[in-house]
């Protein structure tokens, strides 16, 4: 999938791109994107470790606000700032879901239908209000609202499913390859014609979180949980890296920047 399949089905209007407050969608968008949540994953739980739950939650959701604050700001996508306003989704994300699990004792056999609700509503509300999904369109602050509301979403449902099928018998090397094989299915369908664009991209962008928390975890955990025994620390500061490489690629090159865009 890429930018020129993510528009919705009424005739385009041409519009400067420069508008838009998210990257076009190409390899390094979905390399970053599995990178984030892996990175996410780990950075969440080396925090709580740290400092403990409570201050960690406390930690994330002010970093996230500050955030999301300079992406809404910004008047144009710019990559290090629309990145780091991912980075911390993923690691609040986490967080989110973990709470419901640890702190107030939900099983994710509960938690994962629970925010798939909440996924479907705010998709239900940001359609009913802006007739559209397509991640191209985000040129106002209501529809950019509605944009981060679902990626945060996405976070929280793929955590939990992430986490289910791991402690359900796959393991997290087995999730992350079960994961693996589902996230090609959108795209597959997509080519064949079997679904559309929108639907495809976040069919996909939901699937790369279990997929990159899954390999993260598998990297972190310990031998008797069938780890790498890697560590929370050195996993998340490797991520970090190739994040801090591929960002820093894109804003020099400006590789995920178009000048115009139909919406």
């Amino acid at each position: 999938m890429t930018t020129d399949h993510l528009t919705h089905a009424r005739p385009p209007r041409r519009i400067p791109y420069a508008a838009s407050k998210v990257p076009e969608v190409t390899v390094y968008f979905w390399i970053i994107k599995v990178l984030t949540t892996g990175m996410g994953e780990t950075a969440s739980d080396f925090l709580a470790h740290l400092f403990g739950p409570i201050p960690a939650v406390g930690l994330g959701g002010v970093a996230l606000v500050v955030a999301l604050a300079v992406q809404f700001a910004a008047r144009r996508y710019v990559a290090w700032i629309y990145w780091t306003a991912i980075v911390m989704v993923s690691v609040f994300g986490t967080m989110a879901a973990d709470v419901l699990h640890v702190g107030l004792g939900v099983p994710y056999a509960l938690s994962t239908p629970f925010f798939v609700i909440v996924l479907a509503a705010v998709f239900a509300l940001w359609f009913a209000s802006e007739r559209t999904l397509s991640i191209h369109s985000i040129t106002t602050r209501r529809r950019e609202g509605f944009y981060w509301a679902a990626v945060l979403a996405t976070f929280a449902l793929g955590t939990a499913a992430g986490d289910l099928t791991a402690t359900i018998g796959l393991g997290y090397l087995g999730s992350a390859v079960v994961y693996g094989a589902a996230i090609a299915v959108p795209a597959v369908a997509h080519r064949a014609g079997r679904m559309g664009a929108v639907l495809a991209f976040w069919s996909a962008y939901v699937i790369t979180r279990p997929l990159g928390a899954s390999v993260a975890d598998w990297m972190a955990v310990g031998h008797a949980r069938g780890g790498l025994a890697l560590g929370l620390g050195p996993v998340t500061a490797a991520w970090t890296v190739a994040i801090l490489g591929f960002v820093g690629y894109l804003a020099v090159s400006g590789k995920d920047v178009r000048r115009d865009v139909a919406v």
